[in-house]
């Protein structure tokens, strides 16, 4: 059932149930009215009856004299008279017409007026002439009554009719923006994101079309930040992808061609019997080897850190600190952490992980700072909000010009919080050092922060 038709079913509803308190009513009124109206038409038909047999005396043709009186009545609405006795006579009120038909027994009997009769009895010198009967009909009067409310009824249908028509169109415009909005939304669900709604409307529905246009204008702008993260991450990967191809190049394929050198030498010694200088050709074999093999762990720790699987995120950013810290002993490292065995879930611990290993390498490659502050805090949950947690890293270097944009390590790091649903802040002053905040939700957990200070020869 649609909104209009239940709106028109409500408003039908009302104005029935209106005009049946406005009938009920009327016709209480209505029968009070004709009840006083037939007590008063008996009275006067009395007091007729009674000025008439006051001239009887004088007649001399009494009984033609009752007659007369008695049809004196004649073409009144709301008297029936006879006469009783010898040469009886009776008149009654004529039936009246009717434009909606007859009156219906139910309505008659709703109004509940019942006949009221008055008999006046003749008597003349001694004589009796018999009794005139007065009694009231209410017919007349009932059809009068029930033509009113017909009439009144007709008139408030055509007046509710037209009423409920206006209606049925005024809703039918109003409405039509909900129309338009569900044919929009569908639009929207098929990622048409251009989608909007125009034209003048009430002003509830204005509200309403004005959150959908800003809702639109808001999916588009995500679905476009999602088109250039994507384009991004494939960039990325391929610039990973080739670092780790220029790796192996560059660093595991000489050693491999070492190998191989030194294997086919050593083959060759032997077949030669010159069994003194294989040791020489398998140390420098062995030595190749090893060279491989850590090279394979620093790519490996590249693209997953293995303290961090090992030993947790605490003690993975204190040696990745102490790794800078023996490099440059004159940066003075503050670091505040949550316990060692806290973790945010895998994911979030390498994302930590990663943007405190970026903001470092470029603090101390591109800052000159004299002191570095890292801080990883977690934050509980203030109402609807999640619990949150706070990547801090600030140094007191160069700092970074305001019009500079993002490199790939910044635009990386910016991702990857981005894809978590956090947020990424830089506080940058040239001369005046930079600061990297990053919020994560994350899984309600209990965390503790330690705090430790490195300094000097720490």
């Amino acid at each position: 059932m649609s909104l209009r038709f239940r709106l028109i079913c409500l408003i039908a509803i009302v104005l029935i149930a209106s005009l049946a308190v406005e009938g009920t009513i009327v016709s209480f009124n209505a029968s009070r009215s004709v009840q006083t109206e037939m007590n008063s038409a008996l009275q006067v038909g009395k007091q007729i009856v009674k000025s008439g047999l006051a001239q009887l005396p004088d007649s001399t043709d009494r009984r033609r004299d009752l007659e007369t009186l008695v049809a004196a009545f004649e073409g009144n609405r709301h008297l029936r008279v006879s006469l009783t006795g010898g040469g009886a006579a009776a008149v009654k009120p004529s039936p009246e017409g009717s434009h909606f038909g007859t009156v219906p027994r139910w309505f008659v009997r709703f109004l509940g007026i019942t006949p009221v009769a008055a008999r006046v009895p003749i008597t003349i010198e001694g004589q009796d002439y018999g009794s005139i009967v007065i009694e009231t009909d209410p017919a007349n009067e009932i059809l009068e009554v029930w033509n009113d409310l017909g009439d009144g009824f007709s008139v408030l249908a055509l007046f509710f009719g037209l009423n409920i028509l206006l209606i049925y169109v005024f809703i039918g415009r109003v409405l039509r923006p909900l129309d338009h909005l569900g044919l929009a939304l569908k639009q929207i669900g098929h990622g048409d994101y251009k989608t909007r709604i125009g034209g003048n409307t009430v002003p509830e529905l204005a509200r309403l079309q004005c959150s959908f246009n800003r809702m639109a204008s808001e999916l588009m702008e995500m679905d476009e930040e999602k088109r250039r993260l994507n384009e991004q991450l494939l960039t990325l990967q391929e610039e990973e992808r080739g670092e780790i191809a220029r790796d192996l190049h560059d660093e595991i394929s000489p050693f491999l061609f070492a190998i191989n050198v030194d294997l086919a030498g050593i083959a060759r010694l032997a077949d030669q019997g010159r069994s003194a200088e294989i040791a020489r050709q398998t140390r420098s074999a062995l030595d190749s080897v090893s060279h491989i093999q850590r090279q394979i762990r620093t790519m490996l720790g590249r693209l997953r850190p293995g303290v961090l699987a090992d030993f947790g995120l605490a003690a993975a950013i204190m040696s990745m600190v102490e790794f800078w810290q023996r490099r440059h002993p004159g940066i003075h490292f503050k670091v505040s952490l949550p316990p060692d065995a806290a973790s945010f879930g895998a994911l979030i611990d390498i994302t930590i992980y990663r943007i405190v290993q970026e903001s470092l390498s470029n603090a101390v490659r591109h800052g000159d700072p004299a002191e570095i502050l890292v801080s990883v805090t977690s934050v509980p949950a203030d109402g609807p909000e999640p619990d949150r947690v706070t990547i801090e890293v600030t140094n007191d270097g160069h700092g970074m010009d305001k019009t500079a944009g993002f490199g790939f390590g910044l635009t990386g790091m910016q991702e990857r919080v981005q894809a978590l649903g956090g947020r990424l802040d830089l506080m940058r002053e040239p001369e005046h050092g930079l600061s990297v905040t990053a919020t994560l939700p994350f899984p309600a957990a209990s965390t503790q922060v330690r705090a430790a200070s490195f300094a000097g020869d720490a």
